[in-house]
């Protein structure tokens, strides 16, 4: 999926999620952030949400990481959604975070929170990654 379209599904599960979506970056440079979101529509009550998006199959490394921590302040939360996933240095570092709220997510997890959210989509979000339901019988007791 292109570096764009990727941004643009996760601002779309974010708003199935209840956040407001302040601000999508344009291409060209983003300053290390994506996407910012808020839990309110005014983005007056705290904490702020700052999100990196990267598609592809190559693993966020800590140096990465460490990169996208020094644009998020103490009183915001990360949130790093990578297709790719993390090395395991990237998972510890970011679990042993005191001064900054990290959130990562892999494609794993990218998708349980698609099917999670996907009646609350718009249709445009839906038409980025479209899913079916299958039906199964279930027997009885």
């Amino acid at each position: 999926m292109p570096p764009y379209d990727m941004q643009d599904l996760v601002a779309g599960l974010l708003k199935a999620l209840g956040y407001h979506i302040e601000w999508v970056s344009p291409p060209g440079k983003d300053g290390g952030i994506d996407i910012i979101a808020h839990t309110d529509p005014l983005g007056t009550q705290a904490p702020r949400i700052k999100v990196q998006v990267k598609g592809g199959s190559q693993r966020i490394d800590v140096q990465t990481l460490n990169s996208f921590l020094a644009v998020v302040d103490s009183g915001d939360v990360g949130l790093y959604v990578s297709v790719g996933g993390f090395t395991r240095d990237a998972e510890e570092a970011a679990r042993k975070q005191t001064s900054r709220k990290i959130t990562l997510i892999n494609a794993e997890r990218l998708v349980e929170l698609w099917i999670e959210a996907y009646g609350k989509l718009d249709q445009k979000s839906r038409q980025r990654l479209p899913l079916s339901p299958i039906y199964f019988l279930t027997p009885e007791d």
